[in-house]
């Protein structure tokens, strides 16, 4: 596969940032993206909403699906899934953006947030990829692509203050751990994709550091990280931990000049759950 013309992907969030920019970058082929998200009003600290996002899409030379709803109800999820595939003929693509984020420590959280990203982050992928598994099976090169981060047991990544989020992001991965076994024979990929670096979105900004939005890459290279992987044959790459730039590396892009908002790599701050290339 080397294009998206025509194909139907379904992804939840998508209202801004890397799932925005996802979505676009497949727009660019001519596809089909449904966003399914909750922000239908702009916030001053939350740029964007899903009826900009799509207006984004359709100006990219996509066809747009706005869908209000929840990632966390079920029947909302269903039904977005249902319509999605009879208003496009299908669903090729399954992307699991929606994430939520509270670095507060374990000891300090309450468990309504600590609930809250588990109920998006995990059950949230789980059920939009369980939901879109018949129409998948149907799809020519079916994909589901998870915005989480390889699985490492070092306790650095435990004790850094952000348990509850460290559990809730992976939490996510194994859902690509166990869907990429559970749906190989039906030659249906699961595969997940982690930035080596911090990325420029609100989260960024709002939660984890403004400071840090200049010493981070823009969104467009997870875009093209996860058009990459989508791409390929889904009978062939499947169960992966995907880092954007080894991604880019691996189609013989090395200079990644234009995805770095400061002067030198050297100034790039890591995200987390990642070690320096």
């Amino acid at each position: 596969m080397s294009t998206l013309a025509g194909k139907t992907l379904i992804m939840s969030g998508g209202s801004r940032g890397i799932g925005e920019a996802i979505a676009l970058r497949a727009a660019a082929d001519g596809a089909n993206v449904a966003l399914i998200a909750k922000t239908t009003e702009p916030h001053p600290k939350l740029p964007g909403t899903i009826h900009t996002a799509a207006r984004a899409v359709e100006e990219a030379g996509g066809q747009a699906l706005p869908i209000v709803g929840d990632i966390r109800d079920d029947e909302a999820v269903a039904a977005a899934v249902e319509r999605t595939a009879e208003q496009f003929g299908g669903i090729d693509v399954v992307v699991n953006n929606a994430s939520a984020i509270d670095l507060t420590p374990s000891e300090s959280i309450g468990m309504k947030r600590y609930d809250l990203m588990q109920d998006i982050n995990c059950r949230g992928s789980f059920l939009l990829s369980r939901t879109a598994i018949p129409h998948l099976r149907r799809a020519a090169n079916p994909h589901i692509l998870t915005l989480s981060p390889p699985i490492s047991l070092d306790e650095k990544w435990f004790t850094a203050g952000h348990l509850a989020y460290s559990i809730a992001k992976y939490s996510m991965s194994l859902v690509t751990v166990g869907l990429a076994a559970e749906l190989r024979e039906d030659g249906i990929a699961a595969n997940s994709l982690w930035p080596r670096t911090t990325i420029d979105t609100a989260a960024i900004r709002n939660v984890v550091g403004a400071e840090l939005a200049n010493k981070s890459r823009t969104p467009e290279i997870m875009a093209d990280s996860a058009y990459v992987i989508v791409t390929k044959l889904s009978s062939e790459v499947t169960g992966n931990f995907f880092i954007d730039d080894e991604v880019l590396a691996a189609e013989g892009v090395t200079d990644l000049a234009k995805y770095r908002l400061c002067e030198r790599e050297e100034d790039l701050q890591l995200d987390f759950w990642v070690e320096p290339a």
